[in-house]
């Protein structure tokens, strides 16, 4: 009888992922299916560094936290629609959950689609909640750090410098984390990552380790206070930092677009003597009803001569003006910025020529971020979460300012792209990218995780209501977006305020559910192939996941008898749930498939809920004679 695809309930594979590069780069390789590294050896050559006393940075641990990063999930993550803000319409996504399963989760959805990665991770003070991973058990662990607090409500999962292992712990945090992080980055994307003297050293190798020591873009010091306290001995401390790092040299960030004010001279002592007309009807002046002969002008630091008599009659000059000297510009490209509309000045009797363009070309920006680009510090940073919520609401957060996050964020051009923040917070990327998209009508996505860590007891959103750090994360983005539509003439369907609300959970399938510990147990409740309490959005939700479709993908459902047909990315993917399949819901998915006439569309079926073996044969053969691939029909 045939036999429909088993549907696998792992996410990405990313050692075989890697097997697989590596043969399509060098497939002679391959010996009956394994990798022969003694010919890979011959192949690279000179490139094998197997010295002894070759730079490496390792420590305890390493190896398994690469591990960790590689070894799949049988994760999935839950919708949660009470949560959620404009759930049908919304492509922002906000997840609850142990960031190393989500980014696992994530791996086939959103490899190479997301264009830059903003993280503000743990600093290693010795007070932080540091992920304790698991590798053996890994969604269980994360549902018992959640609830790590003792009877004072004081978190247990922190890491003092007395234990031992202060920097180990801390690396072997962040080393899958990152591993995982760069898969999901586009060729060109960047991630910045925000961090403090403690860790900058340790995290600085660790990405020349990922990223590659040749994407190293830049360590920029941010002036988180303009009043440092005394705490140190030594110093006064002012500046955090923030690394950044490029998937792929490609070249240089697109930099900030100047906004002036003032307008900017077009003289320049170092270059040489030349001359520019400038036309008579395109000059601005402050001079009014004056005669200018012809001669030499200017000011002791530099000299104009004007090359032709001139006059200045009820604001304007009535003859264009021929000036020699030392000037930035050459006469084609003066002619360029006059008809892009960048407005030339004469003001004074100096004939000093300015300029002031309606768009300036974008710039590099300083490594050294602060008020002079309009970044703003700490204090702002909880000023502007104390607005959306109450005074003092912010004590002790430690939220960035989002003037930072805009900043970096414009760094790069980002129109319809994704940004992804993994250590979320209190959601200061999300507030940044609903302000920018207001701002210049572009249509960026965000995706923010947060661990569900429990709030102090003694903190001011605990005394309010708020009882972990997802609950304030999801209600700022939901206060900014209120916020921004109250003060704009837009309308939420032409600016995306909402977000889908997902939550890391073992998987809703069984057999996918199954450990040793329980595995007798699991194997009784195999009849019923999903985990008690799941929904149909749950399993349909798992099913994109594992198939790699994003989260925000498209669907409708149509019940045909006790079966319910669920049409994804416009007949691209089929997925039937429900007990009672049969012909009728394989005639009816043939008959959608010839009104879309998709090429190798995927069907995925409930495997338990046929009626007979009779019908599940049956309705392959229907689906295999109308078009549909066998290795395309899958079940759960």
């Amino acid at each position: 009888m045939s036999e429909l695809n088993q549907l696998s309930g792992e996410t990405l594979n990313l050692t075989k992922e890697n097997i697989e590069k590596l043969k399509e780069l060098f497939p002679e390789v391959l010996t009956e299916n394994q990798i022969d590294f003694e010919k890979l050896r011959l192949i690279l050559g000179d490139e094998i560094n197997d010295k002894p006393e070759k730079y490496s940075f390792t420590w305890n641990g390493k190896n398994n936290a690469i591990k960790l990063a590689q070894h799949p999930s049988t994760g999935t993550l839950r919708p949660n629609k009470d949560k959620s803000k404009n759930w049908d319409t919304t492509e922002n996504l906000y997840i609850e959950g142990d960031n190393l399963e989500v980014l696992k989760l994530l791996q086939k959805s959103y490899a190479r689609k997301v264009k830059v990665i903003y993280i503000d991770p743990p600093y290693n003070t010795g007070g932080d909640f540091i992920y304790k991973d698991n590798f053996k058990n890994s969604i269980p662990n994360y549902f018992k750090q959640t609830n790590q607090v003792d009877s004072q409500g004081n978190k247990l999962a922190t890491n003092t410098e007395s234990s031992g292992r202060f920097h180990t712990d801390w690396l072997n945090m962040m080393y899958p984390r990152l591993i995982l992080a760069k898969n999901l980055l586009k060729d060109d994307g960047i991630i910045f990552i925000s961090i403090d003297e403690r860790e900058l050293s340790n995290l600085k190798k660790i990405c020349d380790e990922i990223f590659g020591e040749r994407n190293f873009i830049e360590v920029f010091s941010w002036q988180k206070t303009s009043t440092p306290p005394n705490l140190s001995k030594k110093t006064k401390k002012s500046l955090e930092y923030i690394l950044a790092y490029q998937k792929n040299d490609v070249g240089n960030l697109a930099g900030i677009k100047k906004i002036s004010q003032s307008t900017n001279g077009l003289m320049n002592q170092s270059n040489n003597n030349g001359t520019l007309i400038f036309p008579k009807e395109v000059i601005k002046t402050s001079m009014n009803n004056e005669s200018l002969p012809k001669g030499v002008y200017g000011t002791q630091s530099y000299k104009i001569e004007l090359l032709n008599d001139v006059n200045i009659v009820d604001g304007k000059f009535d003859e264009d003006v021929i000036l020699h000297g030392k000037f930035k510009w050459s006469q084609g490209y003066l002619e360029e910025q006059i008809a892009n509309g960048t407005d030339i000045y004469i003001k004074t009797m100096t004939l000093s020529p300015s300029y002031e363009k309606e768009e300036y070309d974008a710039e590099k920006p300083w490594n050294l971020i602060d008020s002079k680009v309009n970044v703003g510090t700490n204090v702002n940073a909880s000023d502007e979460v104390d607005e959306l919520f109450r005074k003092n609401f912010s004590d002790n957060m430690f939220p960035k300012p989002v003037s930072l996050l805009k900043f970096l964020i414009s760094m790069i051009d980002t129109e319809n792209e994704i940004i992804l923040d993994f250590f979320s917070g209190s959601s200061t990327t999300a507030h940044a990218v609903l302000e920018l998209n207001n701002q210049d009508n572009l249509k960026r996505k965000f995706i923010m995780v947060q661990i569900p860590e429990p709030l102090d007891k003694n903190s001011e959103p605990y005394s309010d209501g708020y009882r972990l750090m997802t609950q304030i994360g999801i209600d700022r983005i939901n206060r900014i977006g209120n916020k921004i539509l109250d003060d704009t003439e837009l309308l939420s369907s032409e600016l995306d305020v909402g977000f889908k609300v997902f939550e890391l959970d073992n998987s809703n399938i069984q057999k996918w559910s199954v450990d040793a510990e329980s595995l007798e147990e699991s194997l009784f409740a195999m009849e019923n192939n999903f985990v008690n309490g799941r929904s149909h959005a749950d399993i349909v939700y798992e099913v994109l996941l594992k198939l790699g479709l994003e989260l925000t993908t498209h669907f409708v459902d149509t019940v045909v008898n006790g079966a319910t047909i669920y049409e994804v990315a416009f007949g691209n993917l089929y997925i039937v749930l429900g007990n009672i399949i049969d012909l009728e819901v394989a005639n009816h998915i043939v008959n959608m498939q010839n009104e879309y006439g998709n090429e190798n569309p995927s069907v995925v079926f409930n495997d338990n809920g046929f009626i007979s073996d009779n019908e599940k044969l049956n309705s392959i053969e229907i689906l295999l004679n109308n078009g549909f691939n066998k290795e395309q029909l899958m079940s759960i």
